[in-house]
């Protein structure tokens, strides 16, 4: 019986638009003013965190389903996640036929 070994190989590096040298180069002040100028991203205090609760999302069910071969590799050309985007049309199609009760 021959053994097969699975390597999981790490993405390639994603090419971003940030100036990291930029970044590595801000002193503690600096990074701080420019936490607080952005307004989604305000610091936290004990306070804030008192009522968090911790939520997790839903177990996904595995199912069986049947899609045309080009629906399926359009979804994957789309690149990693194809079958998340799948759900979300899916998701996006149910929520715009539920009847209201």
């Amino acid at each position: 019986m021959s053994e097969r070994r699975t390597r999981r190989r790490s993405p390639p590096a994603r090419k971003t638009r940030t100036d990291w040298a930029r970044i590595d180069a801000l002193g503690e002040a600096e990074l701080d003013a420019a936490a607080r100028a952005d307004a989604d991203a305000q610091p936290t205090d004990a306070e804030f965190w008192k009522s968090a609760r911790l939520v997790f999302p839903e177990r996904k069910l595995p199912v069986s389903l049947r899609l045309d071969r080009d629906v399926v590799d359009w979804f994957r050309a789309q690149g990693r996640g194809y079958q998340t985007r799948i759900n979300a049309v899916l998701r996006a199609y149910m929520r715009a036929h539920r009847k209201t009760r």
